[in-house]
């Protein structure tokens, strides 16, 4: 079960530039990923947790808001461990369906 996540230096620096309820959100997620473990949290319909497809295929997000989302990837630390990376802390636009 994966419960630790990390955020990378660049997720930091564009979380600082997010909303204050965006950066909220994202650190609610990281605190119930901590108690609940990754499965669990990936069925809370609130976080709309969801694969991306494309150039970042293979990673997935979390809806921060309607114009903000947090991308992240799971990884293997140099410990061993698996741990979940934020990888990007992103402003997202109307997408074409």
């Amino acid at each position: 079960m994966i419960t630790r996540v990390e955020i990378s230096r660049l997720a930091l620096s564009q979380l600082r530039r997010a909303p204050q309820h965006a950066a909220a959100k994202l650190l609610a997620w990281v605190d119930d990923v901590g108690d609940r473990g990754i499965d669990e949290v990936r069925k809370m319909t609130g976080y709309n947790d969801h694969p991306l497809k494309g150039k970042l295929a293979g990673k997935r997000a979390i809806r921060l808001s309607l114009k903000w989302r947090a991308v992240y990837e799971i990884r293997t630390t140099s410990e061993g461990e698996t741990a979940i990376e934020f990888v990007q802390v992103q402003e997202v636009h109307a997408h074409d369906y």
